[in-house]
């Protein structure tokens, strides 16, 4: 068995954000692959508490770590991009960091969805950037992108 994760962020206010695109990878990969080998999961835990939330299903269903793989955020990538890659990751994130640890291992599956869509002149800050929700435009390249990696990942 696989378990595939999606980080994220709990609650209503933070649905459309950037920092949920694991979530909302989740949310369309748990309608086609579930029972087929592969269990989709949401870690139900704010963004930098991730560790704990994945350390627990991976001792419930007594997992191997090759057996995981995390689909979260990416401010190294631009928006319409996606990286399948084992123990790589963003120069900082901090749910990978916190999973890291708590595994303390780098060694699992990413799945690295791109959202940065920044203007150079933006001066805004990554932290600030991913808890601001997509907007219409991005939407429409988002849930292409989300289409292409469960595809990806229903093959698995």
């Amino acid at each position: 068995m696989k378990l595939i994760i999606g980080l994220g962020n709990p609650g209503e206010k933070y649905r459309d954000n950037r920092h949920n695109v694991g979530y909302m990878v989740i949310d369309k990969l748990s309608q086609m692959v579930n029972g087929r080998g592969l269990m989709a999961k949401k870690t139900n835990t704010f963004m930098n508490s991730s560790g704990d939330a994945v350390k627990k299903l991976i001792d419930y269903y007594s997992l191997d770590i090759t057996s995981l793989y995390v689909i979260h955020d990416d401010l190294d990538l631009p928006l319409g991009t996606w990286k399948i890659q084992l123990g790589k990751g963003p120069k900082d994130h901090g749910g990978i960091n916190d999973i890291e640890q708590k595994l303390g291992t780098k060694d699992f599956t990413r799945i690295r969805v791109g959202v940065d869509n920044r203007k150079s002149n933006d001066g805004i800050s990554g932290e600030e950037y991913v808890l601001k929700d997509f907007t219409r435009e991005e939407k429409e390249i988002i849930n292409k992108v989300i289409d292409e990696v469960c595809k990806k990942l229903a093959t698995l």
